[in-house]
């Protein structure tokens, strides 16, 4: 099945009531179990490659190009995602490579700056039919923010307005917005209390679809009912690496001998995949 556009995977999702799975690619493996998790659930899915996952790599081109191959050779419809860039360089590069969307994220900056800046981006990856993910900052510059730098409004207790929300997607001309509703990033406890009252009102005051960043620390029952509520691209990363990580120390105290990574590797890929399948059908992603 060819590789497709973010936005054929998010689009019918929202006028379905339904949700969009997007999990965070960090190497080949972690592409390759996302999207066997969505073969074995029939749903489709969305490859992400965040700027942090670049700076490992040490360049987007190598694992970009990976993470379309693999998507292009799926047998559902997979997109291919840049998540938290926050230079239009990297922007521009992942369009090249074939990304069907962007995540822009301007949220360090002021208001205004945010708005001149992701207005921009915008406006360049429209004319190459690329979509564009935007997030409304309240934090400004460095302070407060995780390293490597992404918490931005999903900084613990901030909360995004629906009415500058609605503002901000008519000024920057965005596809897409992440909203902060009570999840935070890097989660690895369920302990964030989504604020389903705040994504109603979002979800009637923003025309676009909302994204939820931060998953990983949302309880799966919370997870379903935020996309009833309004949600509709979910993010999910650090869940998956601690069923990578949980697979590979498992591996490894039962067979202390081994060093060939592909044999402990592939029970990481295994179990992503897995999760990947599981947490599908509670996002309501499935098959449009």
């Amino acid at each position: 099945m060819p590789l497709v556009a973010t936005g054929e995977i998010v689009g019918p999702a929202v006028r379905a009531g339904l949700g969009a799975g997007a999990f965070n690619v960090i190497q080949i493996e972690h592409a390759q179990a996302i999207v066997a998790g969505a073969e074995a659930a029939g749903a489709p899915v969305i490859l992400q490659i965040s700027e942090n996952a670049v700076r490992y790599h040490g360049a987007l081109a190598a694992i970009g190009r990976a993470a379309v191959e693999v998507a292009a050779a799926a047998r559902v419809p997979v997109a291919v995602h840049l998540d938290h860039a926050t230079e239009p360089t990297l922007v521009r590069e992942a369009v090249g490579l074939g990304f069907g969307s962007v995540m822009f994220d301007a949220s360090a900056l002021d208001y205004e700056a945010n708005v001149a800046a992701t207005a921009e981006v915008t406006a360049d990856c429209h004319a190459h039919g690329v979509w564009v993910e935007a997030e409304l900052g309240e934090v400004g510059g460095k302070d407060g923010r995780e390293v490597g730098g992404k918490d931005g409004v999903h900084a613990p207790g901030a909360r995004t307005d629906p009415a500058e929300a609605a503002a901000y997607v008519a000024a920057t001309g965005v596809d897409a917005l992440a909203v902060a509703v009570g999840t935070s990033h890097a989660m690895v406890v369920k302990a964030a209390v989504v604020d389903l009252g705040l994504v109603a009102a979002l979800r009637a005051a923003v025309p676009v679809p909302l994204v939820l960043h931060g998953s990983s620390g949302v309880p799966e029952a919370d997870l379903t009912r935020a996309v009833e509520a309004g949600l509709t691209k979910v993010n999910i990363a650090t869940h998956l690496n601690v069923a990578y990580t949980r697979a590979i120390r498992d591996h490894l105290a039962a067979h202390p001998e081994a060093v060939d990574p592909r044999r402990y590797v592939a029970k990481a890929r295994d179990a992503v995949a897995r999760e990947v399948a599981r947490l599908l059908p509670l996002l309501r992603a499935v098959a449009l």
